[in-house]
């Protein structure tokens, strides 16, 4: 495929990706209150909050997929993706392919969830990894015994793949490991909603909010620079993300670890925990420098040909990774006690800035413009949330800052 096909892929992906927000925070409601019953020993409550959760995004799934079929008829994928060298009806089949995928992870999924609240977090690695292996040997084949690449013969492999993997997931899991707490239709329970969505309208409205903040990104530089620069975006934005990656392997686990040790009062080892992440992050900023030093040479060795990728890109990229991983130790540590409130309001301002000011810096600075609005405004979110962690921490957190 050429690089105005891959963008395209990469815009609509995410674009269908935003979907995600219509599980109105249910996902991250579960992972709190599942990890509450399972601390306090309540299996049984534990199983009515998987079974009532599954149920719930089964119905909101279905209804997506409903809503999208119609919409497909009033949509314009070329204008909406600025690809007018593909026939609409090209572009409406590999949006059907995705989201047809996306309809049932957007259920699936949730084992991930059930998992990192069973202190499995390796679990959701393992599920991507076997993604990725699965998707990789499909387009290798591809590769090998067809000569003209199409969107669709990459929609196929990269949409399925997910489904396949997530299904055997859910299957094996619930069967084995997970058996006593396993997604049972007679063990839904309404007056539960309460409690998850008490949480979970909260952690919808910063799903929300992160869409402007890191999704739209895409959609920016393909209606400014066109969908090949989305492709340029994405090669820089996935070498940095070894950053994201080697710090989600440390701290995936914190969210849960961090709700059970505030609830059984172990503020040691919570404050110990995050010194240790702040030590990592500071490794980590090392690696981002020498990897933004390095990056044209790194381009090269893996894509085995130069690309047009400006060195601010790599740098605002390499500030902006590492920036995330400090954020996030003190997000989970939020997340985990259930304090969001600030979150909620800070991502909706953010989210909305996110936009004009990527627009703005774009046609300013260029490709590394539309990246350097998000680290502005994240840096004053990170800012904030230090703030708000040290306060609950010293206990003077009040009004907003303890909500």
């Amino acid at each position: 495929m050429n690089k105005d096909q891959y963008g395209l892929w990469l815009v609509l992906s995410s674009i269908i990706g935003w979907f995600n927000f219509f599980d109105i925070g249910l996902g991250n409601g579960l992972k709190t209150k599942l990890t509450e019953s399972l601390t306090d020993g309540d299996v049984v409550k534990a199983k009515k909050y998987v079974s009532t959760t599954y149920l719930l995004l089964l119905c909101i799934s279905l209804g997506l997929f409903l809503l999208f079929i119609i919409g497909q008829f009033f949509v314009s994928w070329q204008d909406i993706l600025n690809a007018h060298f593909m026939t609409e009806s090209e572009l409406k089949r590999v949006a059907f392919l995705i989201f047809f995928s996306f309809t049932f992870q957007f259920v699936l999924n949730t084992i991930v969830t059930v998992a990192a609240a069973n202190q499995n977090t390796i679990i959701g690695s393992i599920v991507n990894l076997l993604i990725n292996c699965l998707s990789l040997v499909v387009i290798f084949l591809l590769t090998v015994y067809v000569k003209t690449g199409t969107l669709e013969m990459l929609a196929i492999p990269m949409a399925l793949s997910p489904v396949l993997i997530l299904f055997s997931a859910n299957y094996f899991l619930f069967k084995g490991r997970y058996k006593v707490i396993a997604p049972n239709y007679s063990f839904f329970d309404s007056t539960l909603l309460k409690d998850i969505f008490q949480l979970g309208w909260k952690f919808f409205i910063i799903q929300l909010g992160l869409i402007l903040v890191y999704n739209i990104d895409n959609l920016i530089i393909t209606q400014l620079f066109g969908p090949d620069a989305v492709t340029t975006y994405n090669i820089s934005y996935r070498y940095f993300s070894i950053i994201t990656m080697l710090s989600g392997i440390v701290m995936a686990p914190l969210w849960t670890a961090f709700g059970e040790a505030y609830r059984i009062e172990d503020h040691t080892w919570i404050k110990s925990t995050i010194k240790k992440m702040q030590m990592l992050v500071l490794g980590l900023g090392i690696l981002a420098c020498i990897m933004a030093v390095s990056s044209r040479f790194a381009y090269k060795l893996w894509l085995g040909m130069e690309i047009d990728s400006p060195i601010l890109l790599s740098w605002v990229l390499a500030l902006y990774t590492v920036l995330n991983a400090f954020r996030t130790i003190y997000i989970y540590y939020l997340n985990g006690l259930g304090i969001i409130s600030l979150q909620v309001i800070l991502v909706v301002v953010v989210g909305i800035l996110n936009i004009p000011l990527g627009i703005f810096f774009g046609h300013w600075i260029g490709l590394a413009g539309v990246v350097l609005a998000t680290l502005i405004l994240s840096i004053i979110s990170a800012v904030i949330e230090f703030v708000q962690y040290q306060k609950i921490v010293a206990g003077t957190a009040r009004g907003i800052w303890k909500k």
